[in-house]
């Protein structure tokens, strides 16, 4: 398992600007891809195969009104369960994705963080990472996975998980808009790449923030709205390792 660091800096390169002319005059020489075999074409990521969407794209989607039911166990434990139709925001392309019927089985560890509005309304943020346990593809009738092999897969995760939590996360503490702000980060172990890691689960004054990520275009996270804020905690990332 690597080593968690910050991002490394990188030298910034000046890059010619795009014309939206030169763009399409591009695009129009291009053949048009078929995006069917581009989905399931094997790709590689750290030595091993893989199809489907390639790393680093994203999804957004729209929930439509679901049915959350939760029972209290303890007095920290609740039973949740959800269900509800998501939909694109947007159009898929056509020919792209995985055929009508194929089926997913995800883990999902998250936050939720909500605030009482009045009597009967919360706000509510959701934030954290789901993990693939199996899928089973619409032509066939096995999923890709046991129960069995679902379990080891779990267990495997949730003890990779405990491991990073057992570490001592990277301190944060630094001082905006005439705010101090102290807490941790901890890194997401399989955005790191040769010691370096690209996302982290931030806290600060003992809030849970989210995920922030080092993207090309910059420190990115989606419940924090704040950019200059958010530019701040990924300062304070590259300065611990300086």
């Amino acid at each position: 398992m690597p080593t968690a660091t910050a991002p490394k800096k990188k030298e910034k390169k000046t890059a010619k600007r795009a014309t939206s002319k030169n763009v399409m005059a591009k695009a129009s020489k291009e053949p048009k891809k078929d995006l069917s075999k581009t989905y399931n074409e094997f790709k590689e990521f750290e030595g091993h195969q893989y199809t489907g969407m390639q790393i680093g794209r994203s999804h957004k989607w729209n929930y439509d009104k679901g049915e959350w039911k939760e029972t209290k166990i303890t007095p920290d434990l609740w039973e949740v369960s959800y269900a509800v139709t998501k939909r694109r925001a947007g159009h898929a392309p056509e020919g792209s994705g995985v055929p009508v019927g194929t089926e997913y089985h995800w883990y999902i560890l998250a936050h939720q963080n909500v605030r009482k509005l009045n009597a009967n309304d919360y706000t509510t943020a959701l934030t954290g990472l789901k993990f693939k346990l199996a899928h089973k593809r619409a032509d066939k009738d096995k999923w890709s996975a046991t129960a069995k092999t679902q379990r080891k897969r779990l267990v495997k995760l949730l003890q990779t998980l405990i491991a990073e939590l057992e570490k001592e996360p990277l301190p944060l503490d630094f001082e905006y808009n005439g705010k101090t702000y102290k807490g941790s980060a901890i890194p997401i172990t399989e955005t790191c790449r040769e010691d370096t890691c690209y996302e982290f689960d931030v806290m600060l004054n003992d809030q849970e923030m989210g995920i922030i990520k080092c993207a090309k275009s910059g420190w990115k996270m989606d419940h924090v709205k704040d950019q200059k804020l958010i530019d701040a905690i990924g300062n304070e990332l590259f300065l611990w390792y300086e």
